[in-house]
C-alpha cells in the first residue's frame, strides 16, 4: 500500500481524506504521526494556502503529500470567512467560538440572504519541489441557518442548511456526506488525476 501524508491535524478532515481514499490503495497517515509542524499559512488563496501546507508535509516526511484548505464563503459578509474559517473568532477558536462569531455577524438577517458555499482545494505534491502539483477545486451551496442543527461533523456543519437534503450537514451521515460534500467531491476529482497521470 502506497503511503501518502495528509497535511492537517484536524480529525475530522483526516476521517472524511482516508474514507474517500481507501479505495485506491493509497494509505493516508495525518502529518502529525511525523510530528510535522504545522505550516504557517500566509497564502491569500486557498490554493496558495493547500500548496504551502502540502509543500511543508513533504519537506518533513520526503513523502508525497495530500493538502486541502477548505472554509466557508458567505455572500452576506462579502466571502468571509473564506481563507479564515478555522481561525474566525481568533487564533486559538473553538468550532463552537467560530460558530458564535458567524451568528452574531449574521444576526436579523432574513433565510434568503443567508446563502453561502463550502469552498475545498485539495492539493496534491510527489515532493516538496514538485513543479506541477496536482489541484483539485470543488463547492457546496447552502445557507447559514440560525441555530446548529445536529451534532456530527465539525467546523460550521451545524449550521450549514442543505435546502435540497432538507438538514444540516451535520444531520448527515458521514457516508452520505463524503459523497456530497466540497472535500469529498475535489478528493474524488484528485482520484481520477491520480489515476490518468499513473495509469
Amino acid at each position: 500500500m502506497n503511503r501518502i501524508v495528509f497535511a492537517s491535524d484536524n480529525p475530522g478532515k483526516v476521517r472524511e481524506v482516508a474514507a474517500v481514499l481507501l479505495p485506491t490503495g493509497l494509505q493516508v497517515i495525518p502529518q502529525s504521526d511525523f510530528l510535522v509542524p504545522a505550516a504557517e499559512e500566509t497564502g491569500m488563496s486557498f490554493v496558495e494556502n493547500a500548496i504551502i501546507k502540502a509543500r511543508n508535509a513533504c519537506q518533513h516526511t520526503r513523502l508525497p503529500a495530500i493538502a486541502d484548505d477548505s472554509g466557508l464563503e458567505v455572500d452576506a459578509l462579502e466571502g468571509e470567512p473564506g481563507i479564515y474559517s478555522a481561525r474566525y473568532a481568533g487564533p486559538d477558536a473553538s468550532d463552537e467560538n467560530n460558530n458564535d462569531l458567524l451568528l452574531a455577524e449574521l444576526s436579523g438577517l432574513p433565510a434568503a440572504e443567508r446563502s453561502g458555499r463550502y469552498q475545498c482545494v485539495i492539493v496534491y505534491m510527489r515532493h516538496a519541489a514538485d513543479p506541477t502539483p496536482l489541484i483539485c477545486q470543488a463547492s457546496w451551496e447552502g445557507r447559514i441557518l440560525e441555530q446548529p442543527r445536529g451534532r456530527s461533523g465539525f467546523g460550521y456543519d451545524p449550521l450549514f442548511w442543505l435546502p435540497d437534503q432538507d438538514c444540516s450537514v451535520a444531520e448527515l451521515p458521514e457516508d452520505l456526506k463524503n459523497r456530497l460534500s466540497h472535500r469529498g467531491r475535489a478528493l474524488k476529482a484528485l482520484v481520477q488525476q491520480l489515476a490518468a497521470t499513473t495509469g
